[in-house]
C-alpha cells in the first residue's frame, strides 16, 4: 500500500504533460496560415496527377460555391 501514492502522483503528472502537449487551441486559424499548411499538399497532388486544367476547374468550382 505504501508504494501506490508515488505511482499515482507520477501517473497524474504524466496525464498533465500529455494533455498539455496534445491540447488543441481554441479559435480560428488565420487564412494565410491555413493556406501555407495546405499549399505543399496541393503542389504535390498537382505534380503527381499532372492536372493544371483540373486544378483550375476545381478552384473555380470552389470559388463559385463560396460565392466569390
Amino acid at each position: 500500500m505504501a508504494q501506490t501514492a508515488p505511482r499515482t502522483l507520477l501517473r497524474e503528472e504524466g496525464r498533465r504533460v500529455y494533455a498539455a502537449a496534445f491540447r488543441r487551441r481554441q479559435g480560428r486559424r488565420h487564412p494565410v496560415v491555413a493556406t501555407l499548411m495546405a499549399l505543399p499538399l496541393a503542389v504535390l497532388l498537382l505534380l503527381v496527377f499532372d492536372g493544371w486544367e483540373t486544378v483550375a476547374t476545381q478552384a473555380s468550382s470552389v470559388g463559385e460555391m463560396l460565392g466569390r
